[in-house]
Parts: C-alpha cells; sequence; structure tokens
C-alpha cells in the first residue's frame, strides 16, 4: 500500500472587511497603526518566570482596521508601522465589539513591508454587536 497524503494547499487571505463575528481560521495580512499594553502580571524573578502580558493594537489593511488582542510573545512582535501575518485568526467578542485574536493554534510572523495603505476610517472593532437568541 503506498502512502499517499495530499498536497498541501495555499492559505485564503481575508480582508479584514471580510471578519464577521464569532468565526475562526482566518488569514490576514495586515500593519500595525498603534499598540498598546494593556495588562502586565505575574513575576519576572520567581523560579517558573511566567509573565501575562496582554496588548491591544490596532491593526488593518486597504479595507479598515480592527483590535487585535495580543499575547505575552505576540506582544514582542507588534511594532508600530511593521507588517505581520496573522494566520489561523479567530474573532473574539468583548463587550459586543470584536478583537482579532491568535491562539496557540495560530501563529503571528513579521513579514516584509505591505505596498498597502491602511483604511483607518472603516474601524471594525467599533461595530457593536448584540447576540440575539431565536425562538422558534
Amino acid at each position: 500500500m503506498a502512502d499517499t497524503k495530499p498536497g498541501l494547499r495555499k492559505p485564503a487571505f481575508t480582508k479584514v472587511d471580510q471578519l464577521r463575528p464569532g468565526t475562526s481560521g482566518h488569514n490576514v495580512t495586515v500593519k500595525i497603526v498603534s499598540t498598546k499594553l494593556v495588562l502586565q502580571k505575574g513575576r519576572a524573578d520567581g523560579p517558573q518566570a511566567r509573565q501575562m502580558r496582554i496588548s491591544e493594537c490596532i491593526v488593518g489593511d486597504e479595507t479598515g482596521v480592527v483590535v487585535f488582542t495580543a499575547r505575552n510573545d505576540q506582544v514582542d512582535l507588534m511594532k508600530e508601522g511593521s507588517t505581520v501575518t496573522l494566520r489561523n485568526a479567530k474573532i473574539d467578542m468583548y463587550k459586543g465589539s470584536m478583537r482579532l485574536a491568535v491562539d496557540k493554534w495560530g501563529r503571528v510572523e513579521v513579514t516584509e513591508p505591505a505596498s498597502f495603505k491602511v483604511n483607518e476610517d472603516t474601524n471594525m472593532s467599533l461595530v457593536e454587536y448584540e447576540l440575539v437568541n431565536a425562538v422558534e
């Protein structure tokens, strides 16, 4: 019996304006507009030097911007003006608005600078969503 592995397929990239609540598996190439450290706790000098850092970054492409929540090692990659590719990103909801996040199953990669200009007029995280239960 011959082992035949299916060939790897090219990732499908999504634009920021196509992101919707509750979706995952997004591959997005974005520029970092701004970044702000919102949480840093833990001890850096203990036997298990575990620090928890969370940073909120405004990232976007030519279609719009969204808030990206960077955690721990991802915070170091988020430099204003640089371009990153987010692989297998998901949409988290926080107080009714969308946040883009990459968990342990995804990747944040710094790439070469992109040629597009970020459209800061369309902020997808400013759109407020409400959970509605449909009763049949």
